[in-house]
């Protein structure tokens, strides 16, 4: 195998398997969420009811992150993403139903709400276990040499998914209805599951099986929080999202500044999502490992940038520009976190320091839609973007000059050391 093959991960069945799966669970989620937000407004006419959608699904996601990490060490992963996504295709298939006529026909606008809330935070509780179950079991898959390759190519999977299920959701509604449109959902939901037995049941490598509860999560927190390259990693996706969050803007940037509409808006929309998607694809071929520590800093600081220039811009293809070349350096940051991730944490523990990275980044994706439309409120929001990007920036120089060891952080021997380990 070539040093710097970028198809290195690729030429594991198991893993091109598991591929497939993540693919098909992330398509079906993002077209689900698209349709129940159409759904609900349709219903009710009311904003407020998508921000209680958020909530619903974002409060048990997070109240049982850790938890779910606690379980995904003391269980085998293929068999527990399998339970995971059954849950999701009751859910799928819940909603197929409160959307049938033929169902609820009888049924008063508030009960089908209060039905749909209901599957959504159920949702909630499901989604708290695929990540640590997800980065669990591709660790099982490939060598630890090629993490960096199976990173590169998971996200660019999960990025391409999360791109084209939104856009397909909204083509099948228009084309099929919502209720066919989450019968399709359900189906795909059914297929990641069938194919899923393609991959093995994997060794349970947790020694402590068994260990108390309250006592499994301290270790977890307290190993991220001594691991400085985990820490810094975590922290700096979590400012870039919480203050960078300017597309949660964007429609009042698309209809009063730019003025470019629905077209325009669209179009908005998707630059993060291509420039991410392309760069990942691109990572493949260009080794992150060597000096990963100063390429994150760099990766982070860019974005920062981006995201100012493209609030100050009222020329629509500069900020079109800019918001591609934000999804560049995310994507880039992207990729060194899970390789960082991946490298740096024992296989005893990974369930619950994924676990610990999805409520950093959960909690900020949600928190950067509030945060970005709090200050947009307060200080405009041309002024409450640029702060959004300057904060940004102040954190990653922060964190260069406090953490030297972060900045010198090269993740090449920690790689050396695999190859020697399974050699």
């Amino acid at each position: 195998m070539a040093k710097n093959d970028p198809y290195a991960a690729l030429r594991y069945k198991e893993f091109n398997t598991f591929l497939i799966v993540r693919f098909a669970l992330v398509f079906a989620w993002s077209m689900q969420f698209i349709v129940i937000e159409w759904q609900v407004y349709s219903i009710t006419k009311d904003p407020l009811s998508l921000g209680i959608i958020g909530l619903m699904e974002i409060i048990p996601a997070l109240s049982m992150a850790l938890f779910a990490g606690h379980i995904t060490d003391q269980r085998e992963k293929r068999n527990l993403l399998a339970l995971c996504i059954a849950a999701f295709s009751l859910i799928s298939l819940g909603l197929f139903l409160l959307t049938w006529d033929v169902v609820v026909a009888d049924w008063s606008t508030r009960t089908i709400l209060y039905g749909i809330y209901s599957l959504v935070f159920f949702g909630g509780i499901v989604r708290s276990f695929f990540g640590p179950t997800i980065f669990s079991l591709v660790a099982l898959i490939v060598p630890k040499k090629i993490y960096p390759n199976a990173a590169t190519w998971s996200s660019s999977t999960w990025q391409m998914a999360s791109v084209l299920g939104p856009a397909t959701a909204g083509i099948l509604i228009s084309i099929i209805g919502v209720h066919w449109t989450l019968c399709f959902v359900f189906g795909l939901a059914m297929l990641a599951l069938i194919v899923l037995f393609q991959i093995k049941k994997k060794p349970v490598l947790n020694p402590k099986i068994g260990e108390p509860v309250l006592q499994s999560l301290k270790e977890g927190v307290r190993f991220v929080f001594k691991t400085k390259a985990i820490l810094g990693a975590l922290t700096l996706d979590m400012v870039a999202v919480l203050f960078g969050g300017a597309i949660a803007l964007l429609p009042v940037f698309a209809q009063d500044i730019l003025k470019v509409g629905s077209e325009g808006f669209g179009v908005l929309r998707a630059a993060p999502a291509v420039g991410a998607f392309l760069t990942m694809l691109t990572t493949a071929y260009i080794p992150i490992s060597r000096k990963a520590g100063m390429k994150l800093l760099g990766a982070v600081f860019g974005f920062g940038i981006c995201i100012i220039v493209f609030g100050l811009s009222s020329i629509f293809w500069v900020s079109v520009v800019a918001l591609f070349f934000s999804g560049v350096t995310d994507g880039v940051s992207m990729v060194i976190r899970q390789t960082i991730l991946q490298i740096k944490t024992p296989d005893n523990m990974r369930g619950r320091v994924s676990s610990v990275n999805s409520m950093f980044v959960g909690s900020s994706n949600e928190l950067g839609a509030f945060e970005s439309g709090l200050t947009a409120k307060l200080m405009g929001t041309v002024t409450a973007v640029v702060f959004g990007g300057t904060m940004t920036l102040i954190t990653v120089i922060t964190t260069g000059l406090v953490s030297p060891t972060f900045r010198k952080l090269d993740l090449t021997k920690d790689l050396e050391e695999h190859q020697k380990d399974e050699h």
